[in-house]
């Protein structure tokens, strides 16, 4: 193979239409746009969710709903998480800097400790919130949990 003989695959490429020059070219005239209208305009641009005059969707549906804007959105960590991470560290103080550095949660999360899992090590938990589970199994086995 040689780069001067390479071509493109037969009918992959076609011819530009060109628009607008002569009525000749078979696309003069009112240059595909048809005849009126805003369409047929330069410098038309639809508005978004113009649906033909017909009444948009985000108009015929109801609003409904409400986003509190008081909202405090917590990252949850369950227990079985934290058992699994004091077992490959070997630390028996959690806090929220720990949990970021192994890739728990993100640096701008809240951290809620959830109680889902079992938990057999004595750990020193630092978080945003505690469920009443969590903080029962914690202190079952005379861990402590601490509030920021």
């Amino acid at each position: 193979m040689k780069l001067n003989t390479l071509k493109p695959q037969a009918g992959s490429i076609g011819r530009e239409k060109r628009i607008g020059r002569g009525e000749g070219s078979g696309h003069g005239g009112t240059s595909t746009r048809g005849h009126k209208g805003a369409q047929s305009r330069s410098g038309y641009s639809r508005k978004l969710g113009f649906e033909g005059g017909q009444m948009p969707i985000q108009r015929r549906l109801p609003k409904f709903g409400f986003n509190n804007p008081n909202r405090v959105e917590y990252k949850a960590v369950n227990l079985s998480s934290l058992q699994a991470l004091s077992e490959k560290t070997g630390l028996t103080t959690i806090t929220v800097d720990v949990m970021i550095d192994n890739g728990l949660i993100s640096k701008k999360d809240l951290v809620k400790v959830l109680g889902n899992g079992e938990l057999t090590v004595k750990l020193d938990v630092t978080a945003n919130a505690f469920s009443k589970t969590a903080v029962a199994k914690i202190e079952a086995v005379q861990g402590t949990t601490t509030l920021i």
